[in-house]
């Protein structure tokens, strides 16, 4: 899951970065709205975390130019401004959820599992295809009821195709979800990435589209 975090406040930024990535999203930064709106335009994320707060333009002139073009483009408000009439502002404007500074990281963990699990098909925090299942919220993977222990982004993999069961993932948005930007990927870590899993799971968990991407069957669900 590709995530641009706008937020202008560097250290917040930089933890919350930290976290994130280690509950299995690519993040992605930025601290202005203007480079925020150019990058959405270029290349859209799944989702954005948006502070009011921005030192060059109001963060709800951020949303209602995002509105303008991405009407499904989910986006949480995190910021100070608390107050109800605040609240009630951000969602008018379009937004999907609204935390306000100081707040819980387990609470907007939660509440970004809400807003994938609106994006998705699949409807509840655990996803089963044939004999594995993924818990979203544990992070936790089995295989005919036995623990598999899996890296992040073997993790980061095997949730994005099993949230997307029966369809194919190109190699492009597949590396979106599992690199931030300026981290360095080699020419075949993808690939290396489907072996271990299938070495895991099974030769015929994962099938190759041969000039396209990667895809797992139907789920259950």
């Amino acid at each position: 899951m590709q995530l641009l975090m706008v937020e202008d406040d560097i250290p917040l930024a930089t933890g919350l970065k930290k976290a994130l990535q280690a509950q299995g999203f690519a993040v992605n930064h930025l601290d202005t709205g203007k480079a925020a709106l150019h990058v959405i335009g270029v290349e859209k994320p799944d989702m954005v975390i948006l502070d009011l707060g921005l030192p060059d333009m109001d963060g709800l002139d951020v949303l209602r130019a995002i509105r303008r073009k991405h009407v499904q483009l989910p986006v949480l408000l995190l910021t100070a401004r608390d107050s109800v009439e605040d609240k009630v502002a951000g969602l008018d404007c379009g937004a999907d959820d609204y935390l306000a500074k100081p707040f819980d990281m387990v609470e907007l963990l939660a509440r970004l599992r809400v807003m994938e699990r609106r994006m998705s098909r699949i409807q509840t925090t655990a996803i089963n295809l044939g004999n594995v299942s993924l818990d979203t919220v544990e992070q936790r993977v089995t295989l005919d009821g036995q623990e598999v222990e899996l890296p992040r982004r073997e993790y980061m993999l095997l949730k994005s195709l099993m949230e997307n069961a029966g369809r194919v993932q190109t190699r492009a948005v597949l590396e979106s979800r599992l690199y931030s930007w300026g981290e360095e990927v080699s020419s075949n870590a993808l690939e290396v990435h489907v072996h271990h899993l299938r070495k895991k799971f099974g030769n015929d968990f994962i099938r190759t589209i041969r000039g396209v991407g990667y895809k797992v069957g139907a789920s259950q669900e």
